[in-house]
């Protein structure tokens, strides 16, 4: 009898305890298609006001839940947002989604032409080779450096100036680096230099740290975004008019004085839509000034954007889309490097005589464009823009000394020969100092409209483009002694005394392409028209208020057709072929009867992915007519802007990619990793004697300068939970800075060198992250450039830390 009593107890107790039991919901987020966890995810569970994020495994879990009817939503801002019904029984319960791509951004730059490429999925649809960074990788280490970020892309060649990047020198598979000037820069799918065809140096360039994307387009594919076809086009997609609500705010500060802020609010409604936005970027600077002074930079962005729409479900849709921005950023900057002693005595270094140095610029954007969709398959998109660029750059450009004027470059390449004047640098000295006010205004404006036209398995894109762009180029000098860091003023010069020219440009551009599936294959003929007039005003030193008295004019014009083919092979639908050949083209200066660059380019490539990863590669080889390099200033020449022709010459190499993510069974950690290798060599075909710095006297067979053989960059992650980490290792090999061939001479070589860049970020919960990071994790003494004047370091170890918010 007392047995049966404890047995009847305990069947009681089970039965209350089943009866009282709650129930536990263990979630798993993936995309679609694809095993690859989505982590940062935000989950609601309604009733009762339950909420989550996802960790690094894509998992998640709500515990202690009442069994009922249940409302689950999951928010990320790269995917579609997903919301169903679940019923929660008692006792533990999987529920598992797949969300679809959203990453708004694309949707929209699609849509209004400010994308080139319709992101990660948009790549696949292409038959040449493409690259895409979205929000995850511009925000893993919140660069403001378009190098540091660049990188992790092969076929990408890079050139520290400054240290932190506000001026970068990119090229593409082997065109020259210099002030970017021989690619297509583009923000938003508009061209972005200052004067794209008659001053291409880009002394403004986009914004890193405030964009949403950044493309790269490269071989036949990118004939459509000229006029340099070469190489290829780099576009910055700015932050896009979000489809719902969205705001941001990011607070950070770090070593050398950095702070920076960044924050944006937007949202759509039915029928309008706006995104507003600023980002505040300043540092002290990490150069010693002999005897004190600043050596950093302020930076203050601005961007509006509003749209007038017609409903989605229109049967025409229609938009019409403003944006306006401002761009603002003065730097206590220089040309002026150190010598082979000085940098080896302290590379981080700034003479006296750079003390007045400072870079002063405004940069404005207006852009309208009006969209047009008729039907599904039918979509115009035409838009309207102005850029004005205004900047004063007044630096140390010359010295004075025994009645000779010696550059700084000449001065700094052999200071022992020019002892009275190395002596007045760095402050000890009696010789006269010109600080030039390198005092110019820019414009860029035009028309451009693009059709798109899709039936069956073909499509039909045509564009037609018609823009203006100018320099007006005003300059003086000032004289001054220098006296222990204290700048005496002997003589301010008259405006326009020193140069006092205008050049511009008139370009019609047009393109047609057309694509058509079959089978397995994709075939893509495209061809590009660009009819360009280029002209010199120069009035001359001595009539400033430009009378025309001793006008100086010339001019040139240039007409040419750039055909291209482009065609893939889908093996299946992981992995496929592609291959093309186009005409390479960069257009001449003003002088009368001087030819375009010109070159034949060829590519071919695969793109394939496997379950643990994904593969990228290409092979290229351009084959030059007629390579062109052009005096600047920044490249240590003159600054007279004149074209100097290489003749023929070659470029061949491979780029490739791999990245995936490795998540071991049973557990919460995840290892996601990326390896970017680029294998470059380029040489000249003949043999001659130039008078750009650069090339001096070549022998066919010479290596190009400032183009190292060869490229790697490493991203490995770890993430646990809310945590990622994350590492980007890069290693570039040795390159001369003049045409030569054999082992480089150590007075013209940037030695071989390593960067380790760190970062981590908690998520406290969706809407707050910390963040931190390191840059230069080795305190790596990188010498990363000999121009314009001298050596220059990359920045020392520096780190960065602070809280970011969404909403």
């Amino acid at each position: 009898m007392r047995l049966f009593t404890i047995h009847l107890f305990s069947l009681c107790l089970i039965s209350l305890s089943l009866s009282g039991q709650k129930a536990l919901l263990h979630g798993y987020l993936n995309e679609s298609n694809s095993t690859k966890p989505i982590s940062n995810a935000a989950i609601f569970l309604e009733p009762g006001n339950h909420q989550t994020i996802s960790d690094a495994r894509g998992k998640f879990e709500f515990k202690d839940l009442e069994p009922g009817e249940y409302s689950i939503r999951i928010k990320h801002i790269s995917f579609q947002e997903h919301q169903s019904k679940i019923s929660l029984k008692e006792g533990k319960q999987d529920f598992f989604a797949h969300l679809e791509f959203k990453n708004e951004l694309m949707a929209e730059a699609v849509v209004n032409g400010s994308s080139l490429t319709g992101g990660e999925k948009g790549i696949r649809q292409l038959s040449g080779s493409a690259h895409y960074l979205g929000l995850k990788e511009l925000e893993t280490y919140e660069y403001n450096d378009a190098i540091r970020l660049l990188r992790r892309v092969p076929g990408v060649y890079l050139q520290e100036e400054d240290g932190f990047g506000l001026r970068p020198n990119i090229g593409m598979r082997g065109t020259g680096v210099e002030r970017s000037s021989k690619i297509t820069l583009m923000e938003d799918g508009i061209l972005a230099a200052p004067a794209p065809y008659s001053a291409p140096s880009a002394y403004y360039f986009p914004t890193t740290g405030r964009m949403e994307g950044v493309e790269v387009r490269k071989g036949s594919s990118q004939i459509e975004y000229g006029p340099y076809t070469t190489g290829g086009a780099l576009n910055f997609i700015s932050t896009q008019i979000p489809d719902e609500f969205r705001a941001k705010l990011d607070v950070l500060a770090g070593s050398f004085g950095q702070r920076r802020l960044h924050a944006y609010a937007g949202e759509s409604f039915t029928h309008f839509g706006f995104v507003v936005e600023t980002y505040q970027a300043s540092a002290d600077g990490f150069k010693e000034l002999d005897f004190g002074g600043p050596t950093g930079f302020d930076l203050a962005d601005y961007q509006a954007k509003f749209r007038l729409n017609t409903s989605k479900e229109a049967k025409v849709y229609q938009a019409l889309e403003l944006k306006l921005a401002q761009s603002i950023n003065n730097s206590d900057e220089t040309y002026l490097g150190l010598s082979q002693d000085d940098f080896a005595a302290n590379p981080y270094r700034r003479y006296a005589a750079s003390g007045l140095d400072r870079m002063e610029t405004d940069q404005r954007q207006y852009k309208f464009s009006y969209t047009l969709k008729p039907t599904n398959n039918l979509s115009v998109v035409s838009t309207a823009y102005r850029n004005e660029f205004s900047r004063n750059w007044y630096k140390l450009d010359k010295v004075l000394s025994n009645g000779e004027n010696v550059s700084i470059a000449n001065l700094l390449a052999n200071p022992a020969a020019y002892a009275d004047a190395y002596q007045t640098l760095i402050g000890a000295g009696d010789d006269t100092l010109y600080l030039k006010n390198n005092n110019r205004s820019y414009y860029a404006q035009g028309l451009q409209t693009k059709v798109v036209y899709n039936w069956n398995n073909q499509q039909i894109k045509a564009g037609l483009r018609y823009h203006e762009d100018g320099m007006d180029r005003f300059q003086w000098n000032n004289t001054f002694s220098l006296d222990q860091g204290n700048f005496t003023l002997i003589n301010a010069g008259t405006p326009g005394t020193e140069s006092n020219r205008i050049e511009d440009a008139r370009a019609w551009a047009a393109f047609a392409e057309y694509r058509l599936a079959w089978k397995k294959w994709t075939f893509n003929p495209g061809l590009r028209y660009e009819s360009i007039n280029l002209a010199r005003h120069d009035y001359g030193k001595s009539d400033v208020d430009r009378t025309g008295v001793n006008l100086s004019e010339r001019e040139n014009q240039v007409e040419v057709f750039i055909p291209g083919l482009g065609i893939r092979y889908d093996i299946n639908s992981k992995n496929q072929i592609f291959g093309g050949i186009h005409k390479g083209f960069a257009p001449p200066g003003s002088v009368a009867g001087s030819e375009p660059e010109s070159s034949i380019n060829t590519e071919l490539g695969l793109r394939s992915e496997f379950n643990f990863a994904k593969l990228s590669a290409t092979a290229f080889y351009n084959d030059y007519q007629n390579l062109l390099g052009s005096d600047m200033a920044a490249t240590g020449g003159v600054g007279n802007n004149l074209v100097y022709n290489g003749g023929a010459a070659s470029v061949y190499g491979l780029e490739a990619e791999l990245n995936g993510e490795l998540r071991p069974a049973a557990s919460h950690w995840a290892f996601p990793w990326a390896l970017a290798y680029t294998f470059t060599h380029a040489q000249f075909d003949n043999s001659f004697e130039s008078d750009y710095e650069a090339w001096g006297t070549v022998n066919k067979g010479d290596e190009l300068p400032y183009l190292a053989e060869h490229m790697l960059n490493a991203q490995i992650g770890a993430a646990w939970k809310r945590l990622a980490l994350n590492s980007s290792i890069s290693y570039q090999s040795a390159m001369r800075t003049q045409a030569g061939s054999g082992a480089i001479d150590t007075d013209h070589e940037i030695p071989a060198q390593w960067m380790i860049d760190l970062s981590g970020t908690y998520h406290l919960n969706y809407h707050f992250s910390l963040f931190a990071s390191v840059r230069n994790l080795g305190d790596a003494v990188n010498l990363v450039a000999m121009r314009p004047a001298g050596l220059r370091p990359t920045m020392p170890r520096s780190f960065l830390f602070g809280i970011k918010a969404r909403w």
